[in-house]
């Protein structure tokens, strides 16, 4: 026979269920992060032009959704990765997950911020932390340059992040196609140096 403290105890626990839905996938699709990011550029940028702070509380609420679930209860994480992807031509590409994670991380720091703002009447501030915010999208979406993973791949090299959090974007030798993170420091990827 159980106690009710017992049962209170069963009841309490994280079902399976729960747990899949509060993850982030690892790896991450390249391709969907990449069909994410032009969704949230076009967001941002109409949230800056017409300076609407329902739509800016709908870009910080999507970056939330993300961070906590990847794109599991993110509208626009859904529509990319169910209908956008799928349409492309481009193949799936896998880097991992946690350095992505962290850049929604930051999105959704910029974009919480920018809707603070918008909401205290302060659409000037605003407007520059959403066109931060759309800069960095546009260079994920039409570049490929993960910002928020280029800084992840430094903090680890620093050692502020451990890198059993992300053993793949510790090991440099395995070159950026296992992690964005290393991207900013592979050699291969560097700009080409023009005379001064």
């Amino acid at each position: 026979m159980t106690t009710v403290a017992e049962q209170l105890a069963v009841r309490a626990r994280p079902t399976h269920q729960a747990r899949a839905v509060f993850s982030f996938p690892d790896p991450v699709n390249e391709v969907s992060a990449r069909a994410v990011a032009a969704g949230v550029l076009v967001l941002a940028l109409v949230t800056a032009v017409t300076s609407d702070r329902w739509l800016a509380l709908a870009l910080a609420g999507g970056f939330v959704a993300r961070v906590l679930t990847g794109p599991t209860l993110s509208p626009l994480g859904q529509f990319a990765t169910r209908v956008v992807t799928p349409l492309l031509p481009a193949r799936p590409r896998f880097v991992s997950g946690p350095p992505k994670r962290f850049a929604q991380g930051i999105g959704a720091t910029f974009s919480v911020t920018a809707t603070a703002l918008a909401f205290g009447g302060w659409w000037i501030p605003a407007q520059v932390v959403l066109s931060l915010l759309a800069s960095a999208a546009l260079l994920e979406s039409a570049a490929g340059f993960c910002l928020g993973c280029s800084i992840f791949g430094m903090l680890i090299r620093k050692g502020i992040v451990p890198e059993a959090v992300c053993a793949r974007c510790a090991d440099i030798s395995a070159g950026p196609a296992s992690c964005p993170s290393l991207i900013a420091v592979a050699p291969s990827h560097a700009p080409p140096r023009t005379p001064a």
